[in-house]
Parts: C-alpha cells; structure tokens; sequence
C-alpha cells in the first residue's frame, strides 16, 4: 500500500489552489471524497472534525491524491471532471486503501 500524501508536506503560496481526493474504508467497501481548497493540511482537518462537507462526516478520512493549480477556475474545472472520474477515484482507493 502506498502512504498517503502528508497535507503538512504540500509547499504551497498564497495564490496556490489544490484538487484532492479523500478516502475511507469501512463496512467492508470505500468511499471517495473529492473537493478543491487553498489549505490541505485545514481542510483536511475540517473534514475529520465533522465540520467539512456533510457527506464526509462521522468518518475519519485519510488523503489520497492532489493536484496543484494556480487559479480557482483551473481547480474549480479539475474538481468537476473528478468528480465524474469513477474509475479513477477507484483506482486511487485501490492502491492506498488496500482494496
């Protein structure tokens, strides 16, 4: 299994917008998260303390994949098109969540 990427590690500016997948496993399947932000590391955080996106709470999530961008618009368009990627979303919990 490969590690998850760390928030913490992710050097970013103040311009700086960033795609990520989320992932969790439970009940025997996994589910997939996909959002936009301008901090990882705090949306992240947000995410597991129950004040993220209401689809994400009550689980512990843990990062699977960003992507980096230097407009909102960029990162807003990438968010849409992986949000409609099923196979890769399942690819990614595959690989990091050991399914």
């Amino acid at each position: 299994m490969l590690p998850s990427p760390d928030p913490a590690q992710i050097p970013s500016s103040a311009t700086d917008c960033f795609v990520y997948v989320l992932g969790w496993i439970g009940d025997g399947r996994y589910l997939t998260y996909v959002g936009w932000t301008n901090d990882v590391a705090l949306r992240l955080a947000k995410h597991n303390s129950g004040r993220g996106a209401r689809s994400t709470r009550g689980r512990v999530w843990v990062l699977l994949h960003t992507e980096r961008f230097t407009t909102r618009q960029e990162a807003m368009s990438r968010e849409w098109h992986l949000k409609r990627d099923r196979a890769f979303r399942k690819q990614l919990a595959q690989t990091h969540l050991g399914r």
